[in-house]
C-alpha cells in the first residue's frame, strides 16, 4: 500500500484587483465533484476528521486561514500545513485524517469524489488499522 495523499498546485490568477483560485474537476481535481462542504469556527485545540474513507476521494482547500492535517495509512504518518487557497491537499481512500490548530477564521474547503455515504467511513482507529493489515 503506497501512502495516497499529495499537495496539488491550483491555478492562481492575479491583478490590480486582487487574486483569483479556482479548481476543475478531473483537471486540477483528480476526480469528479459529487459533494463540496466547508468547515469553519473550529478554534486551534479543535480537532476534526478523526476517521478514514474506504473508497471516498477528497481535496481540502484553506480558503481562509490555516490549519494542519495529520495523515496515516497505518503505517506510516505525514503533517501537512494547508495556509493558502492556492494549494489543495488531495487523500485518497484508506487514509485516516485529523486536522487540528485552526487559526483564527480558518475555513477549510472540502471537495469530494462522492455523496455522503456513512457506512464509506471508519470512524475507530483500531478498525482502521484492522482493515490497512488486510489490504497490505
Amino acid at each position: 500500500m503506497r501512502f495516497n495523499a499529495q499537495l496539488l498546485p491550483l491555478p492562481i490568477r492575479d491583478d490590480a484587483r486582487g487574486g483569483l483560485v479556482f479548481a476543475e474537476a478531473e483537471r486540477h481535481v483528480p476526480f469528479a465533484i459529487r459533494r463540496i462542504y466547508v468547515l469553519f469556527g473550529a478554534d486551534y485545540e479543535t480537532t476534526r476528521g478523526m476517521h478514514a474513507h474506504r473508497r471516498l476521494a477528497q481535496c481540502l482547500v484553506a480558503v481562509s486561514g490555516s490549519f494542519r492535517v495529520v495523515l496515516s495509512d497505518g503505517h506510516e504518518q505525514r503533517s501537512y500545513d494547508l495556509d493558502h487557497p492556492g494549494k489543495a491537499l488531495y487523500i485518497g481512500p484508506m487514509m485516516w485524517r485529523e486536522l487540528t490548530e485552526f487559526s483564527p477564521g480558518a475555513t477549510c474547503l472540502v471537495l469530494a469524489s462522492d455523496y455522503f455515504d456513512e457506512s464509506d467511513y471508519i470512524r475507530k482507529w483500531s478498525e482502521f488499522v484492522r482493515e490497512t493489515r488486510r489490504v497490505a
